[in-house]
């Protein structure tokens, strides 16, 4: 079990658009790009990037569904935290 992991994520307001960007990752847009086009955090203008980050520097819910992912994967079911709806990929 990795102590550390790196990951991208989407953050929206709306479950809604966090399922139709899933669905838009999916069929094959990148994930990057959309990460500019729609993500609220700050971590857009890096394509989602949150760089490396170990546990318990993310609020809960983040922080599970993130470490669950293998290498590559992304969240099928937005994550839902207290700052919106989360689509993560992990990338390392």
């Amino acid at each position: 079990m990795p102590n550390k992991i790196q990951a991208r994520h989407i953050l929206v307001e709306k479950k809604t658009l966090a399922e139709d960007i899933i669905e838009q990752i999916n069929t094959g847009n990148k994930f990057e790009e959309l990460a500019k086009k729609h993500s609220t955090c700050p971590s857009r203008k890096k394509g989602g990037s949150l760089g490396e980050f170990g546990r318990g520097k993310m609020v809960r819910e983040f922080e599970q569904a993130a470490f669950a992912l293998k290498k590559g994967q992304v969240t099928q079911v937005p994550v839902k935290t207290k700052f919106g709806y989360h689509i993560i990929k992990r990338t390392r």
